[in-house]
This record gives structure tokens, sequence and C-alpha cells, in this order.
């Protein structure tokens, strides 16, 4: 089975894990605009991600980790998409061991740490937390959890090995998904 089948299965399975929230994050398009011209195609999370000019070193690794087929297919997905800065905040050398072929492994279940099944806004998600007393968890794409919680209006993300990242811009659209900014890498437990 290749990565791109397993990581497609993975996402089916979280989306039915993670019941009603996915769903609802994935609703249909409303009928009324049936008529209209559609509008000009937006880019996947790939073309995204290598637009903003500071995410060159997540897209270098979702290269050498063999996702962008993935991570460029219909989806939808949602991606807490770390900064080159976060990046580089990680020990030295780590990212370039990383990229290392021996270790794809190893960084396909970092990158896919950082992503969710279904389309997820940050009102939902906010909602989300709301709703469950101040923190929300929930299952990526790898398997593992990660919870969202409040730091005043910020939205924070605990990894599996306890550290935090903030959400700095929410809800950058794409046609595969949608992607939030972190200032940190997710690493599991």
């Amino acid at each position: 089975m290749t990565i791109s089948t397993q990581f497609k299965a993975a996402a089916a399975a979280s989306v039915l894990a993670m019941g009603g929230f996915a769903i609802a994050a994935s609703g249909p398009a409303l009928a009324h605009n049936h008529k209209e011209k559609p509008a000009q195609a937006q880019a996947n999370i790939v073309q995204t991600a290598i637009g903003t000019g500071m995410h060159e070193t997540l897209v270098a690794a979702v290269q050498a980790a063999d996702l962008v087929d993935t991570l460029s297919s219909p989806g939808p997905f949602t991606v807490f998409a770390p900064t080159d800065t976060a990046f580089s905040a990680l020990p030295d050398g780590t990212v370039s061991t990383l990229l290392e072929p021996a270790n794809k492994g190893q960084l396909q279940n970092i990158l896919t740490y950082h992503v969710v099944a279904g389309r997820i806004p940050a009102a939902q998600l906010s909602a989300a937390i709301k709703t469950n007393g101040g923190s929300y968890t929930f299952e990526t794409v790898a398997g593992a959890e990660l919870t969202a919680s409040f730091a005043g209006e910020n939205i924070v993300i605990t990894d599996g090995a306890g550290g935090t990242s903030t959400v700095t811009m929410a809800d950058v659209k794409t046609t595969n998904g949608v992607i939030h900014v972190t200032d940190g890498v997710f690493l599991p437990g």
C-alpha cells in the first residue's frame, strides 16, 4: 500500500472517528449558486503553502515525505502549518536530519500530525473549545491527538509532547481545505 493510499485511508478513518464535527465541516455548497459562473480556482494546500513565502521548510518537508500528491488531492483537509521561523526554533540539525531519506517515515508521521481530515474553520474550532469547557481534543490523520484551547483571544494547540503553538493566522482557504498558520511545530508524545 503506497503512502498516498495509507494517508487517504487514515483520513477517511479520521473523518469517521470525528463523527459530526468532520461531517459538519464538509457540508455541500448551496444549491442557489448553481447557475453562477465558477469563481477563479483557488490554489490547493500545497500550492498555497508554496506561495506564502513563509512555509519553505514545510514545503520541502512535504516533498521529502512524498505527501505532495496527497495534500493536493480533493481532501478536504485542515492543515496546521508551521512557519519557517517555527521550524528554525527546533534544535539544531533536527530539520536536516528529518529531511534525510532514511527518516522519511518519521517525517511523514510528524507532518500528518499537523493534518486533520475535513475542513475545520477557526469559528468551528472555537465553538468546539467553548462547548467542551475550554479545551477540545481531536485526532489528526497520524492517529495522535492535539488539544485546542484559548490563550486570551488566540487559539493555542497543545501537542502530545506538551508543547504549545499559537494559531497566528486562521482560515487560509484552499480548494481542498483550510490552513491555520502556527508559530510552532507539533511533536507527538
